[in-house]
């Protein structure tokens, strides 16, 4: 949706060819955005996530579908442009510099929903076996890895790889 900055007079082409982008407008929450926020908090998911913000040095504010960014995390690991505990999205990035990139926090926002319906940290046990998996199979953690896959491998920047040839076994004599 383009907004005009303001109404052009006539004989204005210049002004009648500059627009913008309108800005985001708020939503309300969902009820499923409602819900997974508080099974987050129950299940304690969204407190290790704040934990791990912490403990990283990360900056907290506001994020979209009812998620906490903290941004500027000051640890390598994990090796991921951003990772989500509960409802917390952390990231190395600068909230200046997340701010345009929608389709990696709709990505992101889509693990916080995986960690209600998976009860918080059990998440993590299944999280690191899917990723194992995919590991085994392609080479690559995320492109075999269900939950990666479920978040959208595009919208986290990730490229789906091929899987590994097995090696042929000779018939037994």
């Amino acid at each position: 949706m383009l907004a005009r900055r303001h109404s052009p007079t006539p004989g204005d082409d210049a002004a009648a060819a500059e627009s913008v982008a309108a800005p985001p407008t708020w939503e309300p929450p969902s009820t499923g955005e409602r819900v997974r926020q508080v099974v987050n908090i129950l299940n304690l998911s969204t407190a290790l996530g704040l934990f791990v913000a912490l403990v990283g040095g990360a900056e907290l504010s506001q994020g979209p579908r009812r998620t906490l960014l903290a941004t500027g995390y000051r640890y390598r690991f994990p090796i991921a442009s951003a990772f989500t505990v509960g409802d917390v999205i952390i990231t190395k990035m600068t909230l200046e510099r997340l701010s345009g990139r929608e389709r990696l926090l709709r990505h992101e926002s889509r693990h916080s929903m995986q960690y209600a319906c998976w009860l918080g940290p059990l998440m993590l046990i299944a999280y690191g076996l899917a990723a194992g998996w995919s590991w085994a199979r392609t080479g690559d953690p995320a492109s075999r890895n269900h939950f990666e896959r479920r978040a959208g491998l595009d919208d986290g920047g990730y490229t789906e790889r091929p899987l590994r040839s097995r090696a042929r076994r000779a018939p037994p004599p």
